[in-house]
């Protein structure tokens, strides 16, 4: 990513309420190697603003007029914007965002998010990580991974991987850190990237959150009941 390379992270912000994103701004903005590069009220003109300035990271509003985030993420990450895409809601059970996870979406956010999260999630997307930690997102995907299933895993594909991938991957989707991973299984934090990495791309997925959607609809994990 250019702007994370170039050692400051370019941010997009995307919501119809100005008071956010001026809000957000300030907090992004007041930290060191975070710059805010444009400020869209809806999913059209964000589209515009990452092609005009490929950010690292968007905060996308799921709800907004015209064409909304949820439609405006498919449209960049399907065309292979290398934007990562933090979504926002106001609803911590919110089904549109489950569907933006498919999306290829790295996580989202809760609109009321303290600032130091705020800043916290934006470093962690454009460090390649996603935003699994929190439970509401292990909650949404047990939710509706039955419900909406998307382009299942082969068992051939599953099968490409080693028993400690498999491990890993079931690790993943359970919402564990690099960290935690790394305690559970007597690794080095390096150790499991790779691992993580090698799952990523014999799977050819884009990010962790695609790895824990599918770990779910393949069966290789089942959601709690």
């Amino acid at each position: 990513m250019s702007g994370a390379a170039g050692g400051r992270l370019r941010v997009v912000i995307a919501d119809d309420q100005a008071l956010v994103r001026a809000g957000f701004r300030l907090i992004l903005e007041t930290e060191d190697g975070i710059e805010v590069v444009g400020e869209a009220g809806d999913g059209q003109e964000a589209i515009g603003l990452v092609r005009r300035f490929r950010p690292d990271v968007v905060l996308m509003d799921v709800r907004m007029p015209g064409l909304d985030g949820l439609e405006a993420t498919r449209r960049l990450l399907g065309a292979g914007d290398a934007a990562r895409v933090i979504m926002l809601t106001t609803f911590d059970l919110d089904e549109y965002v489950y569907a933006a996870l498919q999306a290829g979406a790295s996580g989202f956010l809760l609109k009321d998010v303290s600032p130091e999260r705020l800043v916290a999630a934006v470093r962690m997307v454009a460090d390649g990580d996603a935003l699994l930690a929190p439970s509401i997102t292990r909650r949404l995907v047990e939710r509706f991974a039955r419900r909406d299933p998307g382009p299942a895993l082969q068992a051939g594909e599953l099968s490409s991987l080693t028993p400690r991938e498999r491990e890993v991957l079931t690790l993943v989707a359970r919402g564990l850190t690099n960290q935690e991973l790394a305690a559970r299984l007597h690794l080095s934090e390096a150790t499991v990237k790779t691992h993580v990495a090698r799952i990523l791309s014999k799977l050819n997925l884009r990010d962790r959150v695609q790895a824990v959607v599918l770990a779910y609809e393949s069966g290789l994990v089942q959601p709690r009941g």
